[in-house]
């Protein structure tokens, strides 16, 4: 199922009041860099599959030419969508799917975001919490609504 016309807000318990370019680190960019790097260069360009695909490739350095041979094998499996990136859960930044599927991110403290979050045609998803809710906390998880049970003694 393709995600259109979806704003992705940052994680509830992300703590982000702006957007931060995740930082380069020795010589392999972290993921958080790499969909940084691809969205903020590439707005609207890629589709979630596109998208995890590219970062794949440039993560496992499979040049243009040898794409093709990794292609059915790399989606062969599930990926995650922009809900559980690191800019949405940690860096300050929503990212938006338009109404053909296409991402682009917005820093939390943008007008662009403020301007999403109003907009009553585009559906919002919260981007998945990058912790566990404490064993102390009863009922629904707000970032994700599922039910949290407290273990048994």
């Amino acid at each position: 199922m393709k995600i259109t016309d979806t704003f992705i807000t940052v994680a509830d318990d992300s703590g982000a009041v702006m957007g931060r370019v995740p930082p380069a680190r020795d010589a392999e960019r972290t993921i958080a860099r790499l969909h940084y790097d691809l969205l903020s260069d590439h707005p609207y360009e890629f589709d979630l599959d596109s998208f995890n695909f590219e970062v794949y490739c440039l993560k496992n350095h499979i040049a243009p030419q040898h794409r093709d041979a990794h292609r059915a094998e790399f989606f062969a499996k599930g990926h995650p969508c922009m809900r559980a990136s690191p800019l949405t859960k940690t860096y300050g930044f929503g990212a938006h799917y338009d109404g053909a599927g296409r991402i682009a991110i917005y820093p939390v403290d943008s007008r662009a975001y403020a301007r999403f979050l109003s907009d009553a045609n585009v559906r919002k998803e919260p981007a998945m919490r990058s912790r566990r809710a404490s064993a102390q906390t009863a009922g629904a998880d707000p970032g994700t609504g599922h039910q949290f049970v407290k273990p048994a003694a």
